[in-house]
């Protein structure tokens, strides 16, 4: 037994170390180091272990077994974490460092195979195999070290810091293990690459795999050199350019003149250098950049290059926004926003799941279709703040030159790009959310057609390459997230159409208005006139009082004017001191917006026969329309008036023609129509009117004029008619029937063909209305039509 004073790592105590079998040898475990025989390497070991059992082998100078670790971020390394194959080592030299730290100089002998781990050491302690170097011959082996001492040369004039010593000793190196060896060992490899070469036990085997390893590090300092070589050169150019303008600067200076288009030019080349542009758009602003260099200050053209320069690095070419598509989330935004529109939102959520879950995908083009002040521009909002893009919003309305879309030719004075790119710049990003709104109002000219032009940007298969006719070089539009809006989508042109995904928007009924009005509409106006709620109070009977008297809308846009009305009201007076607060109901709105606006009139137009209650559609939703038949003394003439167009006519004519033809089942004189003129009015003459959905309510005003009958004044009516009496679908019955609940009507006749829509009405509007299909034009009249005219009522009545 020996003792041995172990002052690196207990210095208070003592271990006692049982002697090593005579087959058994200390361990020393290196965590990214190999070490191979005939080199001699400085070591560094800072663990307890390691540093007890250098102590021990240095004091008795015995030779220590080196052996990589697997894991070197393994910090006790056990039996299983250390590689079979070791070099056995002397302890040249043991440094004591500070800080626990310590340094040997250890010398490789001879290669080793662990054959058993032995336990009760308080270092690594096993049972090795020397491992007997062969000394083959031949003339392979011959070749082999031949090949490889060259390469070896070549590298070592190749690395910079070689020593000069290294060369001849590989020159005197006769043994072949021993030159693979002293290659391996200085040559730049990874550790597992030398742990595999020091586990190859067949020499020639061995020379291979050296040789192809300082083989492809030959070429790579090779390539490594012309590539410094390269780098040089150019400094060499840059720091020459340098001088001579800073020679050229003080030639200035001397000469009095100023170097601001130097500096200009040097802060357009810094920007150039920062951007991560498109190879093709940074060759571009270079190439420009010395167009501007080159021209004098006084040219016509420098400031267009200038301005165009400006447009090319203010764009955000490499600039995106991370998309962080939270389905939970959007949902709670579109929910917090807008009110209703449920199918709306899901198929916005469903935009944005697909989204998440296919980033790469090409999007759809949504286009939102509806009646103003429904919330389009809104969800658009809500839509970017659910991704976490930027909005921006670019009106297409008005726009008449295809320039405005694609931009101008920089030959133009005063050329700019179009909105596209415009709305890109302003929005900072090249992933925001933009919407382009009005896309219905587009129009046309002699400059081009602004939907044409639209073509490739609304096209996610070729918006990928989209060229600005300014900047004249490609912009990938496949990250935008279009948003079209439009009121009517027939006014649109099909190809452009035909890229987009129609979202139906309609309107709102009476009971959504109110929801609105009162958690966004009414507070949005408080904050406005800097009134709170505690100051004035709305009920909810004025609010449905200022629905139903004074609006008359899809939307709610008129609504809120409304609402502002009655808050600047009050305004006055909190800011006069008359009063502190105030409450209005139903009996005070009145005194504040004065009388109503609309009322049912429906009761006093149909009072008398010859009128019907039609429903018509119309862009800013439904509406109500007042057919008004007379007869008086002619020859049979049919007299149109209040701008009905020319379908609107025919509907007219073929009303009255199936009237004739069934005079005698309506038991009227058929002659009466050959000496009497039909006169058929619709009131608001100055707005045009047009379409076939008025032909049922034209032909119950006709057969109430010439029956004596009154319609009944809460019944209205929509469909096309055929000279066989047959009704014929048509559009709009949402927004219809809700204008016809709107005027107080709550009977409507629809065709049976529309029945198919019935649930695209709203489920307060099909609970509180009555609603009956029509096959047959007779029976419109049947259900419309009083039992009795007028004076036989009176008759009845004074009997």
């Amino acid at each position: 037994m020996q003792t041995l004073e172990n002052e690196g790592v207990e210095p208070s105590r003592s271990l006692v170390i049982p002697r090593l079998p005579g087959d058994a040898m200390i361990l020393l475990p290196i965590r990214n180091m190999v070490l191979f025989p005939n080199m001699l390497v400085p070591v560094g070991i800072g663990r307890a272990r390691s540093i007890l059992a250098a102590r021990q082998a240095a004091q008795n100078e015995q030779p220590m077994g080196v052996v990589m670790q697997r894991d070197a971020s393994v910090e006790e390394p056990g039996p299983d974490d250390l590689h079979a194959v070791g070099t056995v080592a002397n302890v040249m030299r043991f440094v004591n460092g500070n800080e626990g730290h310590h340094h040997l100089v250890l010398q490789g002998e001879q290669r080793f195979r662990v054959i058993e781990h032995l336990h009760g050491y308080p270092f690594p302690v096993a049972r090795i195999e020397r491992i007997a170097e062969e000394q083959p011959v031949g003339q392979t082996v011959d070749a082999h070290m031949v090949a490889l001492r060259d390469k070896a040369l070549e590298a070592l004039e190749l690395l910079p810091q070689a020593p000069q010593e290294l060369a001849g000793a590989l020159s005197s190196i006769k043994e072949p293990g021993a030159l693979a060896d002293t290659v391996a060992g200085y040559l730049d490899l990874e550790s597992a690459d030398r742990q595999e070469l020091l586990e190859t036990l067949d020499i020639e085997t061995r020379l291979e795999r050296v040789l192809t390893l300082v083989d492809y590090r030959v070429e790579v300092l090779k390539l490594s050199q012309k590539i410094s070589e390269r780098t040089h050169e150019t400094m060499s150019e840059r720091q020459r350019e340098a001088l001579l303008r800073e020679q050229l600067r003080s030639i200035r200076e001397e000469l009095g003149e100023s170097d601001d288009k130097g500096e200009e030019i040097r802060e357009l080349e810094a920007r150039i250098d920062a951007l991560q542009m498109p190879e093709a758009v940074d060759e571009q602003a270079r190439k420009e950049l010395k167009r501007l260099e080159r021209m004098p200050e006084g040219a016509g053209e420098y400031s267009m290059v200038r301005t165009y320069l400006d447009w090319l690095l203010e764009l955000p070419w490499s600039t995106t926004r991370p998309e962080d598509i939270d389905i939970a989330r959007a949902r709670e935004i579109l929910d917090t926003d807008h009110y209703g529109l449920e199918p709306v939102k899901r198929r916005i959520l469903e935009h944005l799941a697909v989204r998440k879950l296919n980033p790469e995908g090409r999007s759809p083009i949504l286009c939102l279709v509806g009646p103003p002040g429904v919330g389009k521009t809104s969800l658009g909002q809500s839509i970017a703040r659910a991704t976490g893009r930027d909005f921006v919003r670019s009106s297409l309305g008005g726009v008449h030159d295809e320039a405005e879309i694609r931009g101008h030719r920089r030959t133009y004075l005063g050329a700019l790009p179009g909105k596209v790119v415009q709305s890109l710049h302003k929005a900072g990003s090249r992933n925001p959310v933009l919407m382009l709104d009005e896309m219905d109002k587009l129009g046309g000219g002699i400059q081009g057609d602004p939907s044409a032009a639209l073509l490739e940007v609304l096209d996610p298969a070729q918006n990928g390459t989209f060229q600005d006719n300014y900047l004249g070089v490609p912009f990938d539009l496949t990250g935008v997230l279009f948003i079209a809006t439009a009121n009517v989508p027939d006014q649109i042109p099909a190809p452009l159409r035909d890229r987009m995904e129609m979202i139906e928007i309609p309107g709102y009924t009476q009971e959504e208005k109110a929801e609105i009005a009162r958690r966004y509409l009414l507070d949005r106006q408080l904050e406005a006139a800097g009134v709170t709620r505690g100051q004035l109070e709305l009920t909810d009977a004025a609010i449905d009082r200022v629905i139903a008297e004074y609006t008359r809308e899809a939307g709610c846009r008129q609504l809120e004017r409304e609402l502002g009305a009655i808050v600047r009201h009050f305004a006055v007076q909190f800011a006069e001191g008359t009063a502190e607060q105030a409450r209005v109901d139903a009996d005070a709105v009145a005194t504040v917006l004065g009388a109503p606006k609309f009322e049912g009139e429906t009761a006093m137009r149909t009072s008398v026969p010859g009128v019907a209650t039609g429903l018509a559609w119309t862009p800013v939703g439904g509406d109500i329309l007042f057919i008004e038949a007379n007869r008086y003394a002619g020859n049979g003439k049919l007299v149109l008036t209040g701008q009905q167009g020319d379908v609107m006519k025919e509907s007219a004519q073929t009303a009255l023609s199936l009237i004739k033809a069934r005079a005698d089942e309506l038991g009227i004189d058929p002659t009466a129509f050959s000496s009497d003129d039909i006169h058929v009015h619709l009131p608001a003459g100055a707005i045009p009117k047009d379409g076939p959905s008025a032909g049922v309510a034209m032909y119950s005003a006709l057969v109430s004029l010439v029956t004596g009958r009154c319609v009944r004044e809460d019944v209205a009516m929509t469909g096309e008619i055929t000279l066989r009496g047959l009704v014929l679908p048509v559009g709009g019955i949402k927004e219809k029937v809700l204008a016809a609940r709107r005027a107080g009507i709550h009977t409507v006749l629809l065709p049976a063909r529309n029945r198919k829509d019935y649930e695209d009405i709203p489920e307060s509007a099909r609970q509180d209305m009555t609603f009956h299909w029509l096959e047959h034009v007779g029976e419109a009249t049947a259900l419309a039509l009083r039992e009795t005219s007028p004076g036989e009522a009176a008759t009845q009545a004074s009997a």
